[in-house]
């Protein structure tokens, strides 16, 4: 059953909640601004290529803690207006509290909170992760520089011609395994592993190959900071027998797919 968290109990099960994700880790703030300790785990997270999310409503970084989220491969940044919900969650636990993330670690402050178990109360964890997931929906996925991110289809007016040789609005054409998992609602593992049983992936031990048939769909491995990982083209090529709408998304497609 749900636990009561006081306090203490409510910065130990957080930093236990960062420290135990192996897959996804979702923090909701209404203020960015994290500590030492907070960035010290989210590095190491980020090391291990855990997918992480942050949701916020109002941030107070510094100009060195914005290049230091620049660094962060797998941290994904989003700001949701009129927030002000506090809750953490990874693919077992979950927290909601009235802990903001920058009083993590201050004990002159009362707080409390309640620690959800996705084992042991199944049905509050799901109901968390919904919300949560709506919430994802709402918000504005937000550039490492703090910039609105652009929609991946971006058009120019016949008037901005002269600004685009100055600016071009960054358009994204290819989709990580994390995010494409995000777009599905799945986990990074599951996705991997409709990859592999699809045949565009080969799983071998804790590594991940692209097979033939992946990059001829027009999927590729890319280095990063801390390894290889996958990338997927929104235009992916791949088969669906009954596919007459060629205007699918890549995640419909995979969808189709996957009802083998």
């Amino acid at each position: 059953m749900a636990k009561f968290l006081n306090t203490s109990g409510t910065t130990y099960h957080l930093e236990e909640l960062i420290k135990k994700a192996s897959d996804r880790l979702i923090l909701i703030s209404p203020f960015l601004k994290l500590n030492d300790r907070i960035r010290e785990l989210l590095e190491d997270k980020n090391r291990l290529k855990i997918d992480i999310r942050i949701i916020y409503g109002k941030s107070d970084l510094q100009p060195e803690e914005i290049n230091w989220l620049k660094n962060l491969d797998f941290v994904r940044t989003s700001f949701c207006k009129n927030l002000h919900a506090k809750c953490y969650l990874n693919e077992n636990e979950c927290i909601i509290t009235s802990l903001n993330l920058y009083e993590f670690s201050q004990v002159n402050n009362n707080e409390m909170g309640v620690l959800i178990s996705r084992e042991h109360d199944g049905q509050l964890y799901y109901d968390t992760y919904e919300e949560v997931q709506r919430i994802i929906r709402i918000s504005d996925e937000i550039k490492i520089s703090a910039e609105k991110a652009e929609p991946q289809q971006a058009t120019l007016s016949s008037n901005s011609t002269e600004t685009s040789k100055t600016h071009k609005p960054k358009v994204y054409d290819k989709l990580t395994t994390a995010k494409l998992a995000d777009k599905l609602n799945m986990t990074t593992a599951e996705l991997n592993e409709k990859l592999e049983q699809l045949g565009y992936l080969e799983v071998k031990g804790k590594n991940i190959f692209m097979t033939d048939k992946g990059r001829q769909a027009g999927g590729e491995m890319r280095k990063g900071q801390y390894g290889y990982f996958a990338i997927w083209s929104i235009d992916m090529d791949i088969a669906v027998h009954d596919d007459t709408n060629t205007s699918l998304s890549l995640a419909d497609k995979l969808l189709k797919l996957f009802q083998f």
